[in-house]
């Protein structure tokens, strides 16, 4: 019997150790009908008047709202078919290997339809907020100086500064960041330049973190001048603003050679148990009243091609974005940005 009971714990161990790690979880609503599930790499508190504001439409239903890291949505859906009616995520390479592996359902509507092509995969992957890859620079560290504009003033400024800068650069970490391995994959796809910024914020002694809230947080504590490659939701809703009369220390800057545009992109899978649910959700958030949320009260900028500054780049969402999540091609890659990054 004690053998019996010691097998059931350690099956319960094994199931549990292979659940994927939630962040957050909150039921919203209060109706007595159907409940929507949502997996998502979007903090709750950004993404609540938007559910608010469906639900208030929809009053007869609930919704339970899960928040993971953007590695473990994509294991959560990938090896452990959970069961959601709308997967969200910033990670736009693992959405699109999702949606490539057949995880996402077909689904169409006219506000799917309404998107433009680099904005959507076939009927399976549909982006909903365009951000920003910006650099953010602290005015107080950088007194003196003007500011970079591009990835070569970015160059040119840290060379001809270094004791200004040492140890007070900071970027993702490719190894840990999902987010951080793209941007720098599509860096390098834009710009020889990348390589050689890499190899001087080696020289001078970079940072790296695992997240965006963590180098603003550098810039913050003045530990910081410096953060290349953020958020640029995370900086423009975490930023402090100045004190009365005065601009704010922490500048964000769009490099006008090129700035890297993130989709943040939806689908529904293929194991929804109210597809038609999480079909409406993603119209809500594509629809007029969504889009203002998403951008007045989420800060999440919504997609509008019309006002695509000359200077943007969105992520276009195609196969491409496969590529460097082959093992030997990242294993390659993050081979030449750990050279660069212990330069003497």
């Amino acid at each position: 019997m004690r053998q019996l009971i010691l097998a059931g714990l350690l099956g319960l161990y094994a199931c549990a150790a292979q659940a994927f790690e939630v962040e957050d979880q909150r039921v919203f609503g209060t109706g007595s009908g159907a409940e929507i599930a949502v997996l998502s790499t979007t903090d709750t508190e950004i993404f609540a008047p938007l559910i608010e504001a469906f639900l208030a439409q929809n009053p007869a239903l609930r919704l339970r709202y899960v928040v993971a890291s953007s590695q473990e949505v994509y294991r959560a859906v990938h090896d452990e078919g959970a069961a959601f009616d709308l997967v969200i995520s910033s990670a736009m390479d693992l959405q699109m290997k999702l949606a490539n592996d057949g995880f996402a359902a077909g689904y169409a509507s006219d506000a799917v339809l309404g998107l433009p092509g680099w904005a959507r995969w076939r009927d399976r992957l549909f982006g909903f907020a365009l951000e920003p890859v910006v650099m953010l620079a602290s005015r107080r560290a950088l007194r003196g100086l003007e500011m970079p504009r591009s990835r070569r003033d970015l160059i040119d400024l840290l060379r001809a500064n270094p004791e200004r800068f040492n140890g007070r650069i900071a970027t993702y970490d490719p190894h840990v960041s999902g987010a951080g391995y793209l941007f720098a994959t599509q860096d390098a796809r834009q710009t020889d330049a990348f390589w050689r910024l890499a190899e001087v914020m080696g020289r001078l002694n970079a940072r790296l973190y695992c997240c965006s809230g963590d180098m603003i947080k550098g810039l913050e504590n003045g530990d910081l001048a410096l953060a290349y490659n953020v958020v640029g939701s995370y900086a423009q809703t975490r930023l402090p603003d100045g004190a009365e009369g005065e601009l704010p220390d922490i500048v964000v800057i769009e490099p006008e050679d090129f700035t890297v545009a993130l989709l943040r992109t939806a689908f529904v899978p293929v194991g929804a148990a109210r597809p038609e649910l999480g079909g409406a959700l993603l119209d809500f958030m594509l629809g007029v009243q969504g889009r203002a949320l998403i951008d007045g009260v989420a800060e999440l900028p919504p997609l509008d091609q019309t006002a695509l500054a000359p200077h943007l780049r969105p992520i276009r969402l195609d196969p491409g974005l496969l590529v460097y999540l082959d093992q030997i091609k990242r294993r390659n890659f993050l081979g030449e940005w750990d050279a660069a990054m212990t330069q003497p």
